[in-house]
């Protein structure tokens, strides 16, 4: 399947042959852990890494092998790895790439286990973790050294919807010798393209936007083949272990099948409700890229084909309003994740992001009072209609 057919053609068709399979429409699930072999040597050839072929599932699977090649071919990658979370495809890339001594540059906001792993893991081993403010480039510049091996950000940032501008970004990373690894999970690639604007490693969540259904937890990257295949090798066979179940890989894949015509609802619904939220007087602020008062909204126009399927928002009323408002709501979801069919809430400050200090909430830019929507595949109307009724009691919200 080649680069020029159209996304979800790739998506439904890349790597599959239904008539090298007994006719089989949807691909086999391979439920095995090892692999035999014709002969002896053939299973030495193999481990020397001669020839194609799967030895052990934790390094190679059919069923992966599939999912691998449509993330990449979605990201316009030359190679995926299939991982068994987001945590995991995102550990296994640092601990292949860094040893003591290294410095990674990160933006300033983070989603909260990766703060946590960056601070209180890596920095144990003597890796410097320095924190940019990337939505200005030129801070990259003054901030990189002869040790930086890494530039590291989401785009847009979790949770609080800050943009990179990657092609910027990458241009001074790669002039200063480093790699640019971008957490792709808000946008997926239907919406950005990180490796086309310059980055090297692409990595997802594929709990959220790729799986889609809440049904799974599931990891992926994508880059450069020899790159990739380093990471299987080390991050992911030897150091963390993090290896995606064939059954998982397969509700990706089945996710992927949908994900050009859920993207484009969740972005036409978040629009609309963006919008709605925006003009409400209970509603301090709104932090959607669609919106034409957001800051970076000509940044978002250049780099991502639609807004996305995420609002933050504050509350006049801060923190205690926000929780009285999330309290009341009846048919949105109070649960963490995102990009599932259900429209889901949560309060990062004591939830998601809650790894962080409130010192260091207060520095890398996650207000107390912020909310965190992730608009899900209902009728927007009736999720314009539930925040309405709950928002409708915003004065109770203020003396509460």
């Amino acid at each position: 399947m080649t680069q020029k057919k159209g996304f979800a053609t790739r998506a439904i068709h890349c790597g599959y042959d239904a008539m090298h399979n007994h006719g089989a429409l949807t691909p086999p699930l391979h439920l095995t852990s090892t692999f035999a072999f014709d002969t002896a040597e053939a299973g030495g050839e193999l481990f020397a890494g001669a020839g194609g072929g799967h030895v052990y599932s934790r390094i190679s699977n059919p069923t992966l092998d599939l999912l691998e090649q449509r993330i990449a071919t979605l990201e316009g990658a030359e190679a995926g790895l299939a991982l068994a979370s987001g945590m995991g495809a995102i550990t296994s890339v640092l601990w292949t790439l860094l040893a003591p001594g290294d410095e990674v540059i990160v933006d300033k906001t983070l989603y909260g286990c990766t703060f946590a792993y960056m601070q209180h893991g890596l920095r144990k081993f003597g890796i410097t973790i320095t924190h940019v403010d990337l939505t200005e480039p030129e801070n990259l510049t003054d901030a990189m050294s002869a040790r930086t091996r890494i530039v590291y950000f989401e785009t847009p940032a979790n949770p609080n919807m800050r943009l990179v501008d990657i092609a910027a970004v990458a241009r001074i990373a790669h002039a200063g010798g480093a790699q640019v690894v971008v957490d792709n999970t808000y946008a997926t690639p239907y919406l950005t393209r990180p490796i086309a604007l310059g980055a090297d490693l692409v990595a997802h969540s594929a709990t959220k936007y790729l799986g889609g259904h809440g049904d799974l937890v599931a990891g992926l990257i994508a880059g450069r083949a020899e790159a990739i295949s380093e990471i299987r090798l080390v991050g992911m066979k030897d150091m963390t272990g993090a290896v995606m179940a064939p059954f998982n890989a397969m509700l990706v894949m089945r996710g992927l099948k949908t994900l050009a015509l859920r993207m484009d609802r969740h972005c036409a619904s978040a629009q609309v409700v963006a919008d709605w939220l925006d003009g409400h007087p209970a509603v301090a602020k709104v932090h959607y890229p669609g919106l034409s008062g957001f800051a970076q909204a000509d940044l978002a126009s250049r780099q991502m084909a639609q807004p996305g399927g995420m609002i933050a928002f504050e509350l006049e009323g801060g923190m205690q309003a926000g929780q009285a408002m999330m309290n009341r709501l009846q048919m949105i979801a109070r649960a963490v994740s995102l990009g599932d069919a259900e429209t889901l809430i949560q309060h990062p400050a004591s939830m998601t992001h809650s790894t962080y200090t409130p010192e260091e909430r207060a520095v890398h830019g996650i207000g107390d009072g912020l909310i965190r929507l992730s608009v899900g595949l209902e009728d927007v109307d009736d999720i314009v209609d539930d925040l309405d009724t709950a928002l409708g009691q915003y004065p109770a919200a203020q003396s509460a």
